[in-house]
């Protein structure tokens, strides 16, 4: 927080000074931890840490099971059973990737959608709000491509559906997918290419999470009230803010030992709830599963994918006004981008001159709509791609771009929203009293 007033690291002894003159580590780990935050930060602000946690530990797990596994067509589902069988703590080290990897979505997107609730991307933080969402494509891309690695039959087909996507793209679709594959199927190129990029892309997401948290840190946290904290003098921010160490890291450590006894509690009785019964088959192409399903995180998206088919009208449309270029198969992968797109550009889709959500009464409605909007298209993903579900599909999407494209612009001009308080100084003793004296 440079426009902040705080207090900076002071080296006292000799050794300290000599180290800070050479590498300033030490100062630098004590302005990140000793930072002024808003002071009336509730409880939704603490999956910043489970989503740190969950990093790590994806990381370190992954790395195990890499020595373990074989990218290899013909022995990569045999080392799946090997590491679950053979190698001592394989099974629960396994387990805990897996569902680590459910943790991480999970966490994710209370993460997302507390931030826009609460008006986290609008100025001066669009581009920490861009950077978490680059962050989040990259978590999709290693989610899919890990997916992959086991080799069952929901492997293979999730990866043969989700790679002849890239085939629809008019004139260039083909080549991609044949790049993409390493061939013209999903084959030992793919699963190899696939396991070096799923090797790969958490190390790019820790260095976009370093990106992330250096621009909120240049910029300051928002906080539920949206105010901004006092950039006077430093007994001003005092009155605003307490230091990250140790109020909200002891704050967060508990969030965190809470979140890991329910996570552990799933890992320990209910490993393979979030699995799919078809993985513990080893792939065959010759045998389609009745239904393919991606993982539960994936389902939202993937129901936007599947809502818009030749018979619906805006399809007609766009087929028909770009002479055919634009047909269902297509639409439907912009319309799954587009729905990731949208919540990216939200910054400057909200008009409202109210950062958070709490002092907007049409606002709360709309977005208590958005999120079981969003648990509708997850249910409508896990199901077989007809009526009723089809229908129910297309008009939770519709729903989707309605809020971001239309609904956001117009409760900014229309609504009416309360009175924010003058300072989070303000905010904080209406909640919990002022302080004794």
């Amino acid at each position: 927080m440079s426009g902040i007033p705080h207090d900076h690291y002071e080296p006292k002894t000799g050794a300290e000074k000599w180290l800070d003159s050479r590498l300033p580590i030490v100062g630098l780990i004590y302005n990140t931890i000793m930072i002024p935050t808003p002071k009336n930060l509730n409880w939704w602000w603490i999956w910043g840490i489970v989503l740190a946690f969950c990093l790590v530990l994806q990381i370190a797990t992954g790395i195990v099971l890499v020595m373990h596994y074989t990218p290899h067509v013909d022995y990569a589902f045999a080392s799946i059973e090997h590491i679950m069988r053979d190698v001592n703590g394989g099974h629960m080290i396994r387990y805990i990737h897996m569902n680590g990897a459910s943790l991480f979505f999970f966490a994710v997107y209370i993460h997302i959608f507390r931030g826009l609730f609460y008006g986290s991307y609008k100025a001066p933080r669009e581009i920490t709000w861009i950077i978490g969402m680059l962050i989040f494509l990259m978590m999709m891309g290693a989610g899919f491509m890990g997916y992959v690695l086991p080799w069952g039959q929901m492997s293979f087909w999730g990866a043969t559906v989700i790679t002849g996507l890239f085939g629809a793209i008019p004139f260039i679709g083909e080549s991609i997918q044949t790049w993409l594959l390493g061939g013209p199927a999903v084959d030992n190129a793919t699963l190899n290419r696939f396991f070096s990029l799923h090797y790969l892309l958490p190390f790019v997401i820790a260095a976009l999470v370093v990106v992330h948290i250096w621009a909120f840190h240049t910029t300051g946290n928002n906080n539920p009230t949206g105010v901004e904290v006092r950039r006077g003098s430093k007994e001003e921010v005092k009155k605003d803010t307490l230091p990250f160490w140790p109020y909200f890291v002891i704050k967060d450590l508990v969030g965190l030992a809470i979140v890991l006894v329910l996570f552990f509690a799933v890992v320990g009785f209910m490993p393979n709830y979030f699995g799919h019964p078809d993985n513990y088959i080893e792939a065959n192409a010759l045998a389609t599963p009745a239904h393919i399903v991606p993982e539960w995180y994936f389902l939202p998206f993937y129901a936007i994918l599947r809502a818009f088919t030749a018979d619906v009208w805006v399809v007609m449309f766009a087929s028909w006004i770009t002479g055919g270029i634009i047909d269902a198969k297509f639409f439907g992968v912009l319309a799954m981008f587009g729905a990731i797109a949208v919540m990216a550009i939200v910054p400057w889709l909200d008009t409202s001159r109210v950062r958070s959500g709490r002092y907007r009464p049409m606002f709360k409605w709309w977005f208590r709509l958005l999120i079981l909007d969003f648990v509708v298209l997850m249910w409508c993903g896990a199901m077989p791609a007809e009526p009723p579900y089809s229908t129910i599909s297309l008009i939770a999407s519709a729903y989707w771009f309605a809020y971001f494209l239309v609904i956001l612009p117009i409760l900014g001009v229309i609504e009416k929203p309360t009175t924010p308080p003058a300072t989070i100084e303000e905010d904080f003793e209406a909640h919990y009293g002022k302080p004794a004296e």
